[in-house]
């Protein structure tokens, strides 16, 4: 199939539902289940023949990150409701204690097929000369390498535990990493039980000398048990690792936000344990030891035949560039290399849509950099959800304001696992001479807005730029994620009137081209969608496009099944969760749901809208935006919805970006109406990949006046 023949394409045949689950809870997907299949995707591309082995080592070690951030935020929120009795069922109908049920034993099945993904990638890991040692397979020379390096670098951080009423059992911070064992005194036979907690700064696998050779920490360590205990030998050890609950709880009404986080950081680290990974076929005394010491019951035990803390071969991902993908460098837009890098005459020229990490983030970067060595720029203001330990836009910002300028900073405390990094950031400016403002106590500020007013003549020029993605430098290499610079006026006002809410508390009014959750994003949204419906029943050509990381609220799903219901076509685009039952007859028969799992991680949000002229089509409404369709987003963060109004920039989202994502053959899983996720790879196929086709295509709205390479027109604009 083309491109073309997708675009075009009839809807499969739709499912049949009895007609009560189509009214009644039957007709979402649960959220957490949506989830794993997510990161079963992730898995299945560690296993995918057409990826680079290292980079299937990769994808493994992402999967089971992801999982354990999974257990220490939603499967903790889950089983807290579960313990405090709370029957309260999801959108699906699934009570706390039903979806704890369904989680658990998915995830078990998951957590099965990783190690088997595991020892298959080992195999070939071996066949390309990388090879994981055992204590059994090292030789002398080895074994005297590993001595001095065991002396030197490990030794000096241990801190080896004995396990009796005069050594209590250590805390085990979250992630927290063990060796276990049974030892016996070689004098008397006296038994005795202790552990080896192991410092996560130490690395898991030891590079032995020569070729691409490993050793676990842990087989190193019992290697090396005589130094650790003198006179004692082993007869009987395990590894196990801890996760704990990771969410954060803060006062509504804390009189100072940063303490109270710093505070709140520490309560994450001792928080309750959520799951308990120990290796199989432990020694029986050992585990009942551990279950206790920690307070685990049996359900949230996983016994691992294979390999304990997963997420740990990321360390073996070398450099080996004939076993990662090609090497590829991010493209600096034309239009700014016209002007001699200067970003303030690219954006004048017309808006600028960067898509990234395709066109190079060091534009955002270097946006900020000049205005801080511009006097002509008299203010700049930032939101700042993450962003990198040596962030350069902080550095920016923090040269901006002790050149003088007037500089104000929205520093997000409550981005989940970056709160410290963002304390120190907010430090930081504060030091400098910046503004900090840390936003509301109950609402996240997901948006991703800046503001450079700049003097031109006699007036002043309000430079925005609105992000899909994070200020973020390192992450920005491989999420996929637009940045819209414009000069715009309205867009301007919008983003000021912003930071004035957020600094001042006060709701904005008369917003010209921006929607703003918690406050006009949903309705916005509902609205749009209701007017598409609209046309449908008008006999007017109708149809949405969209593109988002997760769609889970209901009344958002609701509209789109009744847009379908009215006739209009719905091509979706959404990379993780989805609650949305697609191809269900007299449902959502006109709905399609794709997810693209690849080499980058998809991040953008877009969503486009026919306006009575079908898709693509000049005259469409098209808009990116900062948020996913989930309640929290929606109802419970600052969040923006931009329409982009220039021709080009529109050109290039409808016809370029999401008529390629649309087309995606070579990445692309397509949800069932049974909530399974296919794809079909034929074996020597040449499948259309838009990852492949972003990196060798320049986008529209960034050439210059060299122009740009002949690139295929994946949908035509209708007139």
């Amino acid at each position: 199939m083309t491109q073309a023949d997708f675009l075009e394409s009839p809807f499969p045949a739709p499912a049949r539902l009895p007609e009560a689950e189509i009214a009644g809870p039957k007709r979402f997907f649960n959220r957490e289940v949506s989830w794993l299949a997510f990161n079963w995707r992730v898995v299945d591309e560690s296993r995918n023949p057409r990826v680079p082995l290292l980079e299937r080592v990769r994808f493994l070690s992402i999967s089971a990150t992801n999982l354990d951030e999974f257990y220490t935020v939603r499967v903790a929120g889950l089983r807290q409701l579960a313990r405090a009795g709370n029957a309260l069922p999801s959108d699906d109908g699934l009570n706390p204690a039903e979806q704890l049920a369904l989680v658990n034993e998915d995830a078990r099945r998951l957590m099965g097929m990783q190690q088997t993904v595991w020892n298959r990638l080992k195999r070939e890991m071996e066949a390309q000369g990388i090879t994981l040692l055992t204590r059994g397979k090292l030789t002398r020379r080895d074994e005297a390498y590993l001595s001095d390096y065991f002396l030197a670098q490990v030794f000096p951080v241990l801190s080896p535990l004995a396990i009796d009423p005069a050594h209590p059992f250590p805390f085990i911070p979250n992630t927290g990493f063990c060796l276990a064992m049974e030892l016996e005194r070689a004098a008397d036979g006296r038994r005795m039980q202790a552990l080896l907690p192991i410092p996560q700064q130490v690395r898991r696998f030891i590079a032995l000398p020569g070729p691409a050779r490993f050793l676990p920490m842990e087989e190193l360590l019992l290697l090396h048990l005589g130094s650790l205990f003198p006179g004692y030998r082993d007869v009987g050890h395990c590894t196990f690792r801890v996760l704990r609950d990771s969410d954060l709880e803060v006062e509504d009404e804390a009189e100072d936000l940063v303490r109270e986080f710093e505070t709140a950081l520490k309560r994450r680290r001792r928080g309750q344990v959520i799951r308990l990974k120990i290796t199989a076929g432990a020694p029986e005394g050992l585990r009942a030891l551990i279950m206790e010491e920690l307070g685990v019951s049996p359900d949230e035990m996983v016994e691992v035949k294979g390999m304990v803390g997963m997420a740990d071969v990321k360390e073996l991902v070398l450099d080996r560039r004939d076993l990662l993908w090609p090497p590829f460098t991010p493209r600096v837009p034309e239009r700014v290399l016209d002007h001699d890098g200067d970003m303030f005459a690219a954006i004048r020229q017309k808006d600028m849509l960067l898509h990234h990490p395709y066109e190079t983030f060091d534009m955002v970067v270097r946006f900020l950099t000049q205005a801080a060595a511009d006097p002509n720029v008299l203010a700049i203001k930032q939101t700042l959800y993450r962003t990198s330990q040596d962030s350069p836009i902080v550095a920016a910002l923090c040269e901006a304001a002790e050149a003088g300028k007037t500089v104000t900073a929205l520093v997000e405390l409550k981005a989940r696992f970056d709160e410290a990094a963002n304390i120190r950031q907010s430090r930081r400016l504060e030091r400098a001479g910046a503004h900090v403002v840390y936003g509301f106590t109950n609402y996240k500020t997901h948006a991703k807005i800046s503001t450079v007013v700049r003097r031109e003549g006699a007036d002043l020029v309000t430079y925005t730029h609105y992000g899909t993605g994070n200020y973020h430098p390192i992450t920005a290499r491989i999420y996929t994620d637009l940045s819209l610079f414009t000069c715009n006026a309205a867009l301007g006002r919008d983003a000021t009137k912003v930071f004035n809410y957020l600094s001042g508390y006060v709701q904005p009014e008369g917003l010209e081209n921006l929607a703003i959750s918690p406050t006009t994003l949903k309705p916005r949204l509902l609205d749009l969608i209701a007017a598409e419906a609209g046309h449908a029943r008008a006999g007017r050509p109708a149809e949405i496009w969209a593109k988002l990381n997760s769609v889970i609220e209901a009344d958002i799903i609701d509209a789109l099944y009744a847009a379908s219901q009215a006739g209009v076509r719905i091509n979706l685009v959404v990379r993780g969760i989805c609650g949305l039952r697609p191809g269900i007859l007299g449902l959502s028969e006109n709905i399609r749901v794709k997810s693209i799992v690849g080499r980058f991680l998809e991040h953008s949000r877009i969503v486009c809208f026919g306006n009575g002229h079908g898709l693509p089509s000049k005259k469409a409404r098209v808009f990116i935006s900062s948020a996913d369709w989930m309640g929290r987003n929606l109802s419970r963060r600052v969040e923006t919805l931009v329409e982009t109004l220039n021709d080009t920039v529109k050109a290039q989202i409808v016809s370029q970006i999401m008529a390629a994502n649309l087309a995606d053959e070579a990445q692309s899983w397509v949800l069932q109406p049974d909530g399974r996720y296919l794809r079909d790879l034929p074996e020597g196929a040449d499948l259309f990949s838009c990852h492949t086709f972003f990196m060798e295509n320049p986008s529209l709205s960034g050439r210059g006046s060299a122009g740009a390479k002949d690139v295929p027109r994946l949908a035509r604009a209708r007139d």
